[in-house]
């Protein structure tokens, strides 16, 4: 990601959720009190998310209420909110998006598992802090999720996608002002997508991007997508504000219809 421009930036990274999470932050004062406390606030709740909703953690709140141990009346109120955009995401998709019988990350145990949702979600939740800055530019980059924001007077952010058969080449670059770039494959960690109908690892697909206006239901539908295969392109076409690109198993290179030329 890079300006065209000689705006003056900063950046912060943190580990959180087992991946990097870095901002980037673009304006006049780049330090200070104000700036330094809402990168902090992003990084806090970021942290907050990982604690109650982490599959890798017996100390979670899902992990608890996952074993019976936990009311959803009694958990962290984040819990709730997320079991039940699940359920939505769930019907959005047509069932192509289901977090429940999911392989545990840790012993291959069918359990209830929203991370496909969690990353996007938590993400927009955190650039709430960003948005405040006013008259900033920020890009908030969870593990290749994306979500920008430029100013008028500032070039648009250029989000370079990695090509899933070489990560350490960029295959295309999509330009955004404002919104959401996220991607779901198995180019870093493996065949991990489930197909919800055979409960076994999808193949077909080796990664979807998703560009749209939130970062929560972009994740979503590359998930979903990436579960559903190829066939997926024509009900991606349909996700109003949303656009695709998917690379196949074989290298076959497909987008919908509005996607961005470049």
């Amino acid at each position: 990601m890079s300006a065209t421009t000689a705006v003056p930036q900063r950046a912060w990274v943190d580990q959180i959720m087992g991946l990097p999470v870095s901002i980037h932050l673009r304006g006049d004062q780049l330090t200070g009190d104000d700036v330094e406390q809402r990168i902090a606030a992003v990084f806090a709740e970021l942290h907050h998310v990982d604690a109650v909703l982490s599959p890798y953690r017996d100390s979670s709140d899902l992990s608890a209420w996952e074993r019976g141990a936990l009311r959803l009346a009694d958990a962290d109120p984040l819990l709730a909110q997320v079991v039940a955009l699940c359920e939505q995401a769930r019907h959005r998709t047509g069932g192509w998006f289901d977090p429940r019988g999911l392989p545990d990350p840790r012993t291959g145990e069918p359990r209830y598992d929203p991370s496909g949702l969690v990353k996007g979600w938590a993400v927009e939740r955190a650039a709430r802090h960003l948005q405040a800055l006013d008259g900033y530019g920020w890009c908030l980059n969870a593990g290749g999720d994306v979500l920008v924001h430029a100013p008028a007077d500032q070039p648009a952010w250029r989000i370079g996608l990695e090509h899933p058969h070489d990560p350490a080449r960029i295959m295309r670059v999509v330009e955004r002002r404002t919104g959401a770039v996220a991607t779901s494959g198995s180019t870093h960690r493996g065949a991990h997508i489930i197909d919800p109908r055979t409960r076994k690892p999808t193949t077909a697909v080796r990664a979807v991007t998703v560009i749209g206006p939130t970062l929560l239901w972009a994740d979503v539908y590359a998930t979903a997508a990436a579960a559903q295969g190829p066939a997926a392109l024509p009900w991606l076409d349909h996700r109003a504000g949303y656009d695709a690109l998917l690379i196949t198993r074989s290298g076959l290179l497909r987008t919908t219809s509005r996607w961005p030329a470049t």
